[in-house]
């Protein structure tokens, strides 16, 4: 059920499946925060094709929520719950986004960032 489809052929499995219907993160998630990969003490209990597996290592990159539904080709709400789950349990962390200190190329990578994933999605 928690498998994605490898291959050309499209995936059986309704994305809100993979969430149990939950369409709310159990956590604060913009779609343009950035996610890292942590080092995690447990080992995945999910196949190597699990869908989370492919979040956990497109996350090495720090690409943001937005970015990473994009390039699974999953929906948004998907994602971010996905994600969320993925920060409780501890694979992955979420980057800070802006804060009035941040500088102008950081407000500008972070917009440049935003409208990539974006046109992704």
């Amino acid at each position: 059920m928690w498998e994605r489809d490898v291959g050309d052929q499209p995936s059986l499995v309704r994305p809100y499946i993979l969430t149990a219907g939950r369409t709310t993160p159990r956590i604060d998630l913009p779609f343009e925060a950035p996610i890292e990969t942590l080092d995690s003490a447990e080992p995945p209990r999910w196949p190597g094709s699990d869908v989370r597996g492919q979040i956990v290592a497109l996350c090495v990159e720090h690409p943001s929520v937005a970015e990473i539904a994009a390039k699974l080709s999953l929906p948004l709400g998907v994602a971010r719950v996905l994600i969320g789950d993925l920060v409780l349990q501890g694979y992955v962390a979420v980057r800070g986004t802006l804060t009035e200190s941040s500088t102008l190329d950081e407000r500008r990578e972070l917009i440049g960032r935003t409208l990539r994933g974006l046109r992704a999605l």
